[in-house]
């Protein structure tokens, strides 16, 4: 019986453990893209752009996640605003309900509930603060690649019986 990477077994019973968030974390590696509320929409747009991501944490007082600031949220403030929008403070229109998860939560339940939501960034938290930030993206590419490794793992258990 081989055992794969990432804690699946292949052959009688296959089974497989369900794929943390953790996991992602330590794949993407860190760094969460940060602004002030006060800053203005503009600044957040030339974040987005130069980082070349698509939402951006806004922290408030003592550090902490105050709310999320998409590209969504930016065209939506532009719509309503038109070019003025572009001088606001991002505290103006940043998303303030942000669902967070936590590095032990399963990528299975965070895909369903980004999916139902309709939102594509999550915060992760541990132990009250902000540890990383994970996208709809990175769930994906966590399942391909989890995809992948079990179909290997099926390949080489097919060689070898």
């Amino acid at each position: 019986m081989k055992t794969p990477s990432r804690g699946f077994t292949v052959g009688r019973g296959h089974t497989e453990a369900a794929m943390k968030v953790k996991a992602i974390l330590a794949a993407k590696g860190g760094g969460i893209i940060c602004i002030e509320p006060t800053a203005d929409l503009a600044a957040a747009a030339k974040l987005l752009s130069t980082h070349r991501i698509g939402v951006v944490v806004i922290r408030g007082a003592g550090d902490r996640l105050a709310g999320i600031l998409s590209e969504r949220d930016i065209v939506r403030a532009v719509a309503e605003h038109g070019a003025a929008a572009l001088t606001l403070p991002v505290g103006q229109i940043m998303t303030r309900e942000v669902a967070t998860c936590t590095e032990d939560d399963t990528c299975a339940t965070i895909m369903e509930h980004m999916t139902q939501r309709k939102f594509r960034h999550m915060p992760v938290m541990s132990r009250g603060e902000m540890v990383g930030l994970i996208s709809i993206g990175d769930i994906v590419k966590q399942r391909v690649d989890e995809i992948e490794r079990e179909s290997e793992a099926m390949r080489d258990y097919i060689r070898t019986a």
